[in-house]
C-alpha cells in the first residue's frame, strides 16, 4: 500500500558555535530552508509543529514561531518529548496529513544552547530531569543516570569501556566526512579512554556535544507531494513507547521502550531490522546507542560492541549508522539534535549525502529517545 505521508523538504542550519544566533532565528532559518527545499512557499504551510527551547522558552512556542514566520496555520502546537521530540513531530505530522487535517506540515526545532546558555545554566538543565524528592537531593544528573545504565549493561552483557569508545570513534569517522560537523578531528580508542572522566564509566568523549543549530522538515499528504520539487521520502512506519520518566521508576536498566516503538514502526512498514540500509539512532551517550542497537534488534545482546569495533557502523558495514556524525560528533542542539537524524536519513535516501553516501539505500530507520531512555519514537522511511 502506498504511503499517505511523504517528507518533501528538509534543512538544517550551521551547527556548533553560531555567534549571534538565537533560538527563534535558527528555527526561522531552518523552516524557510526546508520549505524552499520542498519547492513550496510559507503560505502553503497549514500545520506547524514546533519543539521546545532552553534559551527562549515560551508557553506557546509554536505560535511564536508561526508569528515570526508571518504565517497563520490552521493547526499549530508545541511538542515536548526530550530527544524523542523530532521523531514524534514527524509521527504526528504524518497522522495529520493522513487524516486530511493538513496538506503540508512544518516540523521545526532549534536552539542556541552553546552560545545562549551559561555553563551554570547548562549544568542546571542536566539536573532538572531528576525526581525532585528522590533523585535531585542526591546529586543525580543526566550523565550520571546514563552512567548507571552503562554500569548495569557492562555487568550483565560483558560490555567493555573499549566497546563504548568504539561508538565514539565510529561517529567521529563519519563526522570527518561531513564538512558541516562540529567536531571533525580524528580520535582513537585511546583518546576516548584518556578523556576527562564525567561519571564512571563515561568520559568526555562518551558524551554528546552542546551546540547551536536548527533543523526542520516538511511532511506532506501523498497527493500534495506530487507538486513538490524533490523526490519525496515515504513515511512507511511509526511507533512510540513511554515506559517511565525518572530512572528510579524504569522497569529495567537494560531493556527499553525502543524495543516496542521500533516493533510498531517495523510492523506498520512491513519490514524487519535486517531490511534497513541506513540507521540514524539517538546517541546522547555511547551507551545510549549501544543499548538501543541491541534492544531494537539490530544486534543480539552483548554483540553490538564487538561488531562496532569491527566496523559494523561504517558506510560499508553491516549497519551504516549516524552517518552525519550523530550527537557525539555532528552536533546536539536540544530537540534539533534529533531532527538532525531525520534530515540525514532523508538525504541518504535521496542520494544527497555527498562524501558520506551509503550505496543505494532504500530503507532508513530513525529513532529518538527522551529523558533517561524514557520516551521513544521510531520511524521507518523509504524511497518512493
Amino acid at each position: 500500500m502506498a504511503a499517505k505521508a511523504v517528507i518533501t523538504g528538509v534543512a538544517d542550519t550551521a551547527v556548533g558555535k553560531v555567534e549571534g544566533s538565537t533560538s527563534l532565528g535558527l528555527q526561522a532559518e531552518a523552516a524557510a530552508a526546508a520549505v524552499a527545499d520542498a519547492g513550496l512557499s510559507l503560505g502553503d504551510i497549514d500545520g506547524v509543529l514546533c519543539a521546545y527551547s532552553f534559551t527562549e522558552p515560551h508557553l506557546m512556542l509554536s505560535s511564536v514561531v508561526s508569528e515570526f514566520l508571518g504565517i497563520m496555520p490552521s493547526y499549530s502546537i508545541a511538542v515536548s518529548a526530550g530527544g524523542a521530540t523530532a521523531c514524534a513531530q514527524v509521527m504526528q505530522a504524518a497522522a495529520l496529513v493522513e487524516a486530511g487535517i493538513c496538506r503540508h506540515v512544518l516540523a521545526v526545532c532549534g536552539d542556541n544552547r552553546l552560545t545562549g546558555m551559561s555553563r551554570d545554566k547548562a549544568v542546571a538543565a542536566l539536573s532538572e530531569v531528576g525526581h525532585a524528592q528522590f533523585e535531585r537531593p542526591y546529586g543525580i544528573s543526566v550523565p550520571s543516570a546514563y552512567a548507571l545504565v552503562a554500569q548495569r549493561y557492562m555487568h550483565d552483557y560483558g560490555v567493555t569501556r573499549e566497546h563504548l569508545a568504539g561508538v565514539a570513534v565510529a561517529h567521529r569517522k563519519h563526522a570527518m566526512r561531513n564538512p558541516k560537523a562540529q567536531m571533525r578531528q580524528p580520535i582513537t580508542l585511546e583518546d576516548v579512554a584518556k578523556s576527562k572522566p564525567i561519571s564512571t564509566p563515561l568520559r568526555l568523549l562518551d558524551c554528546c556535544l552542546i551546540s547551536d543549530g536548527g533543523a526542520a522538515v516538511v511532511i506532506s499528504a501523498a497527493d500534495a507531494a506530487r507538486d513538490t520539487r524533490k523526490r519525496g521520502i515515504d513515511v512507511l512506519g511509526t511507533g512510540q513507547m513511554n515506559t517511565h520518566e525518572h530512572i528510579i521508576a524504569s522497569p529495567s536498566l537494560t531493556d527499553f521502550g525502543c524495543k516496542q516503538s521500533s516493533r510498531q514502526a517495523f510492523g506498520r512498514a512491513g519490514v524487519t531490522p535486517a531490511d534497513i540500509d541506513v540507521a540514524e539512532i539517538y546517541d546522547s551517550f555511547t551507551i545510549t546507542l549501544l543499548a538501543e542497537l541491541e534492544s531494537i534488534g539490530f544486534f543480539a545482546r552483548g554483540e553490538a560492541g564487538p561488531a562496532i569495533l569491527g566496523g559494523a557502523l561504517d558506510l560499508d558495514g553491516q549497519l551504516p549508522c549516524n552517518t552525519h556524525g550523530g550527537l557525539l560528533s555532528y552536533a546536539h542542539s536540544g530537540a534539533a539534535g534529533g531532527m538532525f537524524h531525520v534530515v540525514e536519513a532523508v538525504r541518504q535516501l535521496r542520494g544527497e549525502a555527498e562524501g558520506r553516501q551509503v550505496a543505494s539505500p532504500e530503507l532508513a530507520f530513525v529513532h529518538g529517545d527522551g529523558g533517561i531512555l524514557s520516551a521513544h519514537c521510531s520511524l521507518v522511511l523509504g524511497r518512493n
